[in-house]
């Protein structure tokens, strides 16, 4: 248990600390840092949603399902018997992304997203697309555990 613990805090962290680099670095200059030119770049957004943006839920209730989500991860890891490191892994990223978004919508009101990739951008029936999000490390983090879930099911769910 103590992987999970202090993975999840590691990507607390590490998520607050791009963060606090964002807000000082990107806020200020909106063209953003270029890194691949038309693929990736650092820019700074402000987020009042959740994934894509989508605002599904008024601020406070968003506030109130990150509270309840991350929550339910650290009861279900801890009444699991499962103590894999792979197990553990998966649901200390989507508790640590969580808990790094959640401290965002306390503290500013809002989710910070400072990494934009894109494998397409252009017009499409005649208005302007972009094929992903502007995220951060948080998402990443919940994106990658989630994925681990899926991806490892089996491996991390069999039974002995």
């Amino acid at each position: 248990m103590a992987l999970f613990y202090l993975l999840a805090l590691f990507m607390v962290i590490l998520d607050r600390a791009t963060k606090l680099l964002a807000i000082h670095h990107l806020r200020e200059n909106p063209d953003g840092i270029v890194i691949i030119h038309d693929w990736l770049k650092l820019m700074y957004a402000e987020n009042l949603g959740i994934a894509f943006g989508v605002r599904l839920l008024p601020p406070w209730g968003l506030l109130l399902l990150t509270l309840f989500i991350s929550a339910g991860v650290v009861w279900y890891v801890w009444k699991s018997q499962n103590r894999t490191p792979l197990f553990l892994t998966a649901f200390a990223l989507i508790l640590g992304g969580g808990i790094g978004n959640l401290i965002d919508r306390v503290m500013l009101g809002y989710v910070v997203d400072f990494i934009w990739f894109d494998l397409y951008q252009g017009v499409l029936f005649g208005s302007y697309v972009s094929l992903w999000p502007i995220f951060n490390v948080a998402d990443s983090c919940i994106t990658i555990g989630a994925g681990m879930l899926v991806f490892f099911h089996d491996r991390m769910f069999a039974k002995p």
